[in-house]
């Protein structure tokens, strides 16, 4: 299992950031790979991703989403993907996002690239993408405020 670890300071309000993330079928706006998420209910996700020119479809559950502090998830079936977002604010207009990124390379391109560090990297970009996202815009596409308790 690799582990993939990245954070960016945002200059917005955790809400904000935390709405944005929220945002799951806008996941293509700045996760580099992410063809199309389609959010099928409040804890349920259908993703299509394109890496390394391999195309993979799963559907992923939220496994906990607390507002403006975490949103956790993990794919459903015979994919290993997992992850899960933190928000800490750390003044009234930055806030630190925290992304930590679970998988299991599948077939030979995925395994050289997680050797060569390819997933690390791409973690630390797609929060460079977010960041410019959020602060570009002045107000966040959408949110969903609701909760989902952590199983278990």
């Amino acid at each position: 299992m690799t582990t993939a670890k990245g954070s960016v300071d945002v200059k917005t309000y955790v809400t904000a950031a935390y709405n944005q993330w929220t945002q799951f079928e806008d996941f293509p706006k700045f996760m580099d790979g992410v063809e199309e998420v389609t959010q099928v209910g409040d804890r349920h996700l259908h993703w299509r991703v394109k890496i390394a020119g391999v195309e993979r479809e799963f559907d992923a559950t939220i496994t906990e989403q607390v507002p403006d502090t975490r949103i956790a998830w993990k794919a459903d079936g015979e994919t290993k993907h997992a992850g899960v977002v933190d928000f800490h604010k750390l003044d009234m207009e930055t806030t630190r996002v925290d992304l930590q990124l679970d998988m299991e390379p599948e077939g030979l391109v995925e395994t050289v690239g997680d050797k060569l560090g390819v997933v690390e990297r791409r973690v630390k970009k797609d929060l460079e993408r977010f960041k410019e996202l959020v602060e570009s815009q002045p107000h966040p596409t959408g949110a969903w405020r609701g909760e989902v308790p952590r199983e278990g």
